[in-house]
């Protein structure tokens, strides 16, 4: 959620002003482009117009797709310039909701271990985990940031390893093992006073962080544009010079799902699928001054709904339905392993 740019290469101040304007643009992203917003207001060191920001998303009402991760913001940005009283209230709160994205979680749990609750962020990591993972045959994607920082927190409180923290080892990817990466000695090493160990240390933590912005190399998913058969018809039918490009419905599909895998076999990471609708599309080529039979156009819409947080990952998590909106799950859909008819 939060741009992890350098402030001396970006100016946050402007960026947040320019993702305010996109968001009047386009009412039905305003959320997460406000919260974008508000990350910038936070690195330029404004905390509390990123806290008008989050007030003013929270005054929506019930148009929020995701409450909770917006009040989580708010707390940990207030925490951070003084607010501590009404931080902790906003904390409690979000653990008596119990949200079912694990975002928010994690979120409240960082806030309170950055400001050394260690018990607290023990009991918040582990009280989402028991609710998020204890049906959970494989824990997804997103929830992989809980165990891990429940394993972190953990070995700071100097607890022996249970069943999640070995989870959580074998969900760890990265050359440095979650052991070594968590442990206190490291992080006390940094108050030493001596240079040799100070070095070594500032060396340890600039490798492990450069595979960890190798993995988050690339700020959006690479997209794929998916028409639905409705929407794909309608567009069709008043821009038929897009024939060529969707010669029928299947084969639409077909080519999503083979660019994906060429896509994925060459190496490219965050792909994703991003769903168009026809007054959506017309609208972009509007702002874009052009027509919208211009085949040209078709992947900068892609890009841009990517861009604007609506892409879906690819390939879905086990399980999980397919990107196609068949209602069947993408092992047994799309995921396939087969040669589509042409």
């Amino acid at each position: 959620m939060r741009p992890d740019t350098p402030a001396e290469n970006v100016d946050h101040t402007a960026e947040a002003a320019r993702l305010e304007r996109t968001a009047g643009l386009y009412p039905e992203d305003a959320e997460a482009l406000l919260l974008r917003a508000a990350a910038h207001l936070e690195l330029a060191g404004d905390r509390p117009a990123a806290t008008k920001l989050y007030d003013r998303l929270l005054a929506s009402g019930g148009t929020l797709e995701n409450p909770s991760l917006v009040r989580a913001l708010k707390a940990s940005n207030l925490w951070e310039y003084g607010h501590e009283a009404e931080a902790r209230a906003i904390i409690d709160g979000v653990r008596a909701a119990s949200p079912a994205d694990p975002a928010p979680w994690i979120i409240v749990a960082e806030a309170l271990e950055s400001h050394d609750e260690l018990e607290a962020a023990h009991e918040t990591f582990t009280q989402a985990a028991r609710m998020l993972l204890a049906d959970a045959p494989e824990p997804p994607r997103p929830t992989h940031p809980l165990l891990f920082g429940r394993h972190r927190v953990r070995r700071m409180l100097g607890l022996d390893h249970d069943d999640w923290d070995t989870l959580a080892d074998t969900l760890h990817s990265m050359p440095v093992t979650l052991d070594e990466l968590h442990d206190p000695k490291r992080v006390w090493s940094l108050g030493s006073d001596n240079p040799a160990e100070l070095e070594a240390e500032i060396s340890r933590l600039r490798a492990e962080l450069g595979a960890y912005r190798e993995a988050l190399s690339r700020p959006f998913p690479v997209a794929m544009l998916h028409w639905p058969s409705e929407e794909l018809t309608e567009l069709l039918s008043v821009y038929p010079s897009l024939s060529s490009e969707y010669p029928s419905y299947e084969r639409h599909l077909a080519s999503i799902e083979e660019s994906l895998r060429e896509l994925e076999s060459s190496g490219t990471r965050n792909l994703g699928v991003v769903q168009g609708t026809v007054p959506s599309y017309e609208a972009f080529a509007a702002s874009e001054g052009t027509t919208p039979d211009d085949p040209s156009l078709l992947p900068q819409y892609a890009t841009t709904l990517g861009a604007r947080g609506r892409a879906v990952s690819w390939p879905p998590q086990r399980g999980a339905g397919c990107w196609c909106g068949s209602g069947r799950v993408y092992g047994e859909c799309h995921g396939v392993a087969s040669t589509p008819e042409r």
